[in-house]
């Protein structure tokens, strides 16, 4: 009798499926892709340093318009991203798709990314509830995705009149007349071309770091760049 009752409980323990994690809350999953904003905007066609995840659901992998910096392996994945495509990959993109340009090690607890995929979902469907916030992050955020403005209008002390390069050093004089000092390594010279970028020929510049002392200049090409600064001491 013993042994029957044993069996028993041994069948029941084999066939008793493994119990699923809870579906997915938007609510908090706006809170996990904070860890995603920095690099991907939620607004259709707005890229950074990723494609926008906007209207996601249901699109094929590699295949955001206007994004042209998809690695090779995920442009032939012939993935489509739907709830089990999108947990694989978020759990470990080097693993789903091998040699993508995804710099992310993935998220590990389970509960996390499904709450994120149905952030993902009700934010393709253009409800996406509160908690979204802006881009950024953070210091990292500001220094790695676009700043959140529009370049095309900014105040005097946001314009560029002119770029002087001396020794280890560059002297940056704003539309106020104002000139200011950078070590040549604190600052960054990006490039926008997006609707918010800087008017050609009219850079802006936008202040990083605690104390002022980096900033990065924004120009509308990379053609203006070598041309705008000038070398004199």
């Amino acid at each position: 009798m013993r042994s029957l009752i044993g069996m028993l409980v041994l069948m029941a323990v084999v066939v008793t499926p493994v119990r699923s994690h809870a579906a997915g809350n938007a609510n908090h999953g706006a809170q996990v892709y904070r860890q995603c904003q920095a690099c991907h905007s939620l607004e259709p066609d707005r890229h950074l340093t990723g494609p926008s995840l906007g209207n996601i659901w249901g699109r094929k992998a590699g295949t955001a318009e206007g994004f042209h910096r998809y690695s090779k392996a995920l442009k032939n994945a012939n993935v489509t991203w739907n709830a089990e495509t999108l947990d694989a990959w978020l759990k470990n993109p080097s693993a789903f798709v091998p040699n993508n340009y995804m710099w992310f090690a993935g998220i590990e607890n389970p509960q996390a990314r499904q709450d994120l995929i149905a952030y993902l979902k009700v934010a393709s469907s253009e409800q996406a509830p509160e908690g979204d916030t802006a881009q950024g992050g953070g210091m990292t955020g500001q220094m790695m995705s676009r700043p959140a403005l529009n370049l095309k209008a900014l105040t005097l002390k946001q314009q560029v009149e002119t770029i002087r390069y001396c020794g280890d050093a560059y002297f940056v004089t704003l539309g106020t007349g104002e000139t200011f000092a950078f070590w040549e390594f604190n600052l960054r010279f990006k490039t926008d071309s997006s609707k918010e970028g800087p008017h050609k020929g009219k850079p802006a510049i936008v202040r990083a770091g605690m104390m002022g002392d980096r900033a990065f200049v924004v120009f509308a090409g990379p053609e203006e760049i070598s041309t705008f600064i000038k070398k004199q001491c």
